[in-house]
């Protein structure tokens, strides 16, 4: 290959308008409808508006949707793997036609593009995976959920989605492109790691680079909002960090705009054309270490050279290389993948697991598996448990016993620890937070959400919080673990104290009003309280003393490496 790949469709198509069109777009958005992007449509609208999904001009139409399901096809018969749409809630979605044009703005306001709207219809998540399915390759993920509608139209960009972060690495596939041919690179491999890069990665990459005599960019996948997804730093950090270890001359690093995605073999295929937009003729799929599970290993999701025929392939144009499982090998300090380790060779490995359960314990991480200067920008981002903040999340029925065991456990912290408490207990979120709310379901689980979210800005900067609503609904504790747990540690104590014993304890008649019909939707009696199936504690206040059950929690805390 004596020049740099063409992009995909032979043209790089950015979607941005002359400073010409653009003032006039300005000039009668003002009169126009808009719609709302979260942060995935963000990065999506970014791909596009680029030219990183070239040669798209938009998002797709139901058509070319169900083309790109059911044979991999765009309408001109290019091959294409993954449908590229925009889903929206029905209200949203209600006042939009055919024919109409709308601004796209983020939440701030701030207008990226304009889109003439083609299509809109109802989202079948079923019917659509039916269809993917029929090609052999189901959608890992649903495109929409039920009850969405997709809107189908052309855009014309205005200008790029903002960014405030390491912003030397937010180069387009054109500025990449021009980087490349300013170094005369022709052949290029990509790694897009969503995780940081650690020495397996770095061997089998550099490895790779080398065998098909090819530069390397390392192109992390860094379009995740940094303010809500606290990896993100440490991804590009840790990328920072590891590319001095990579030959200065032939290799280089950008930051991708895209989302992290599912592994499947579509995803696989859509990443590789995102490569070569950005100029690159290579592209290493897998390689993973997620923070649960095993290593990710390219081969197991892509089998990419027999699951295409080879004519796509060959207009894909991307050399696909699946990162296998890579085992260290003591006796020769290095890492191959586990199909060439000699036999009986000593070998090791470790999981993403067993990382996580180091950096949480303090513990220490190998050498063989990762390097110093990765492993500081890893334990800034995961701290050890001592060191993070923390949420004790008391749910139980009226009269159980939480707010007393609360109070309790917030002074025995407070003495023992150091640390800042918050108690947020229910009565008091209700007269500071939430005195507007009445107590049905959607008041009750607006009143928890809540409760969570003000106990996860305090996880977030290191403090510990101490909830003790009633909290009688599933979905809304798993809601709020999910809130809680980007940050720090989440620890759910089932009050499991009966209604009998609840109800003899009603010093405020609330049961006698409830079971009098006085009062509507009353936990435990004219409303269902869901069990939790597995909280970290369950403790019943009639079987134990306040002080006792305190000292199980400290126990408990102590024991999961909560508490020094």
């Amino acid at each position: 290959m004596d020049t740099l790949i063409t992009p995909y469709g032979d043209t790089l198509k950015s979607l941005m308008v002359d400073a010409e069109r653009a003032t006039q777009i300005r000039l009668e958005t003002r009169e126009m409808a808009s719609l709302d992007l979260d942060g995935s449509q963000m990065c999506m609208l970014e791909l596009l508006l680029n030219g990183a999904l070239s040669p798209l001009e938009g998002y797709m139409d139901k058509a070319t949707m169900h083309s790109v399901l059911t044979g991999l096809k765009l309408p001109d018969g290019r091959f294409w793997p993954l449908p590229v749409t925009l889903a929206l809630g029905e209200k949203a979605a209600a006042s939009l036609a055919p024919g109409q044009v709308v601004a796209l703005r983020d939440a701030e306001g701030f207008m990226p593009a304009i889109l003439h709207v083609s299509e809109v219809w109802a989202a079948d998540p079923e019917a659509e995976q039916r269809l993917a399915e029929s090609a052999g390759l189901p959608l890992v993920a649903p495109l929409a959920q039920a009850g969405m509608f997709y809107v189908a139209g052309r855009l014309e960009g205005v200008a790029l989605p903002p960014r405030h972060d390491f912003l030397d690495l937010r180069l387009t596939p054109a500025q990449v492109r021009e980087q490349f041919q300013r170094r005369g690179w022709r052949k290029v491999l990509s790694y897009q790691p969503s995780q940081p890069m650690h020495r397996p990665h770095y061997e089998f990459v550099l490895r790779s680079a080398v065998q098909f005599q090819s530069n390397l960019l390392i192109h992390p996948v860094a379009g995740s909002d940094p303010v809500i997804e606290p990896a993100h730093f440490a991804l590009v950090r840790s990328c920072q960090a590891i590319m001095p270890r990579f030959p200065a001359v032939t290799s280089m690093i950008a930051l991708n705009p895209m989302m992290p995605m599912v592994s499947g073999p579509r995803e696989a295929w859509a990443k590789a054309i995102v490569a070569r937009n950005y100029g690159c003729s290579h592209l290493v799929i897998g390689g993973e270490t997620p923070m649960a599970g095993d290593f990710r290993r390219g081969e197991d999701v892509t089998g990419l050279d027999t699951m295409l025929p080879e004519a796509a392939l060959a207009e894909l144009g991307v050399k696909l290389i699946g990162f296998p499982r890579m085992v260290y090998l003591e006796d020769r300090d290095e890492y191959l993948p586990e199909a060439e380790a000699p036999e009986g060779a000593r070998t090791q490995a470790m999981s993403g697991e067993e990382l996580a359960r180091r950096l949480m314990l303090g513990l220490k991480v190998p050498d063989w598996f990762t390097y110093p200067e990765v492993l500081d920008e890893m334990r800034k981002a995961w701290p050890p448990r001592a060191r993070q903040g923390f949420t004790v999340f008391f749910t139980g029925l009226s009269g159980a016993g939480k707010s007393t065991i609360a109070r309790a456990l917030t002074v025995k912290l407070m003495e023992m620890d150091g640390r800042r408490v918050t108690l947020l207990d229910g009565d008091i979120v209700r007269r500071h937070l939430s005195s507007e709310l009445g107590f049905s379901k959607a008041h009750r689980d607006i009143n928890i959400r809540r409760i969570g979210y003000v106990a996860s800005e305090i996880t977030k900067h290191g403090g510990i919080a101490i909830c003790a609503p009633i909290a009688p609904y599933t979905a809304t504790r798993r809601a709020v673990r999910d809130m809680i747990e980007t940050w720090g540690g989440f620890v759910e104590i089932h009050v499991a104290t009966s209604v009998a014993v609840c109800e003899s304890r009603d010093r405020k008649g609330l049961y006698a009003k409830a079971r009098a019909g006085l009062i509507p939707e009353f936990t435990g009696v004219s409303d269902p309280y869901e069990v939790p199936e597995n909280p970290e504690l369950a403790i019943d206040t009639a079987q134990c003393s306040v002080e006792e059950a305190v000292q199980t929690i400290v126990l408990k805390l102590e024991h999961e490496g909560y508490l020094r």
